[in-house]
């Protein structure tokens, strides 16, 4: 398909002082579209400026929740070159997501064709000073109008960009962890392993009770035994146990976090054995109180990699690194970013550059 170029007619400028730049709040000039009927396939490829979209009261995103999206970055490295990590399997868990959630799937291929074009036009604003990057959203919702529980037949696909500040800007600190013993953040069967909006809404109250505590961050148990390590926030989590790093395993009611993945294939790199298994909170506690648990640290696009500091769940709280990132933790971060900025070598080929 051809991709159509839009005019700008009032163009903005990015955000001259970076260190004022918030995740999310600041977009580019420009974004792509792509709609989908049935019977007629994708089409109508665009890039277009910014703006609001119009829908019919009706669209069944707004109604039945039909939507998945995708988080993934760009990064100017010294060079002035723009590198994108894992792109193509962001694109591949979109189209899992698609799949699980009854929506047509993109061709791989032409996505990144789109993206690339997106960023050529909108590179001015992939932002310089160290840490910061450029994020990227893909999305698809549910527009057909029609207030009936069905698979939709009408989609929009879309990309934006927004400049994001670095996520650690006073340093790596360790986050608190109060684990939910009331809410799950999905059950077995759900859509846990899919990137839809559904599983983030779930999981804001007990988010908001969390904070209200004083805590950064819940940890969320498995559904059915409410004693399974599944995720941290939005984060998958990982654990320093017995000199190996465990985490827990696929089985549906997880993401599959391309960081997650990254720094797997990197502690192996490093010599670590790894164990994708179901690790039990109790087990946590006490490893931490015993002192088989070393260190504990989310993975996601946004943090990269977040240690936690402390762990507390109903009348019970444990400490971890005494107040700072564990050593594995710290080293992961300064890898996985090394990579992604150009100041160490990609032996994966986890890098496309722009």
């Amino acid at each position: 398909m051809h991709i159509e170029v839009l005019p700008l007619s009032q163009p903005r400028q990015p955000q001259q002082d970076e260190s004022k730049l918030v995740f999310g709040k600041s977009f580019t000039n420009r974004m792509f579209t792509l709609r989908f009927d049935r019977g007629q396939g994708w089409h109508t490829p665009r890039v277009e400026p910014y703006g609001p979209f119009s829908l019919d009261p009706a669209a069944l995103v707004l109604h039945y929740a039909q939507e998945i999206f995708e988080g993934l970055k760009a990064f100017r490295r010294s060079d002035g070159s723009i590198a994108l990590f894992r792109p193509r399997d962001n694109f591949a868990r979109f189209n899992r997501s698609a799949e699980r959630m009854c929506m047509p799937q993109l061709d791989i291929d032409f996505c990144m064709t789109a993206l690339r074009q997106l960023l050529e036009l909108e590179k001015e604003w992939v932002p310089h000073s160290h840490g910061t990057s450029l994020y990227i959203r893909p999305t698809m919702i549910a527009t057909e109008p029609v207030l009936g529980v069905k698979p939709a037949d009408q989609y929009l696909f879309y990309i934006i960009l927004s400049p994001v500040a670095a996520y650690y800007k006073g340093g790596v600190n360790p986050v608190r962890i109060w684990v939910s013993d009331d809410y799950v953040r999905v059950a077995p069967g759900g859509t846990g392993e899919a990137k839809t909006g559904g599983n983030y809404a779930s999981s804001l109250y007990a988010s908001a009770l969390a904070a209200q505590k004083g805590y950064d961050q819940v940890l969320w148990l498995d559904g059915v035994q409410r004693k399974y390590i599944e995720e941290v926030g939005s984060m998958n989590i990982c654990f320093v146990y017995d000199g190996k790093v465990v985490t827990s395993p696929l089985t549906g009611s997880i993401l599959d976090g391309i960081t997650r993945r990254s720094v797997l294939a990197l502690v192996r790199d490093m010599g670590y054995a790894v164990e994708e298994r179901a690790l039990s909170i109790d087990e946590v506690l006490d490893g931490a109180e015993n002192g088989r648990l070393q260190e504990a640290f989310g993975t996601g696009t946004a943090a990269v990699v977040s240690p936690v500091g402390e762990l507390t769940y109903r009348d019970r709280t444990v400490r971890l690194g005494q107040g700072q990132a564990g050593k594995l933790t710290m080293e992961l971060y300064d890898r996985l970013t090394g990579i992604q900025y150009g100041r160490l070598p990609d032996l994966h080929n986890w890098i496309e550059l722009l």
